[in-house]
């Protein structure tokens, strides 16, 4: 059974979700996720397209690593 990663939602809601996906994220190269109060705060308001934006990390490679881990990626 795989899981809907939709995109357009904030890192908050698709955290309460699916919990797991910070420490996919942090993976990923959003390091700064795991400090407290980060998700409560920056996370109401990013998506994981802004945030890949910001960081410069490839849409591509986040939504490989995603599929690789179970999710379907909702655009």
């Amino acid at each position: 059974m795989s899981y809907i990663l939709d995109l357009s939602k904030s890192v908050y809601e698709i955290s309460k979700e699916h919990p797991d996906i910070i420490e996919i994220m942090k993976e990923l190269g959003f390091e700064s996720i795991t400090a407290p109060g980060m998700i409560n705060t920056a996370g109401r308001f990013m998506t994981i397209p802004k945030g890949a934006l910001i960081k410069n990390i490839s849409m591509d490679k986040i939504k490989e690593v995603f599929k690789s881990k179970g999710y379907e990626v909702k655009e």
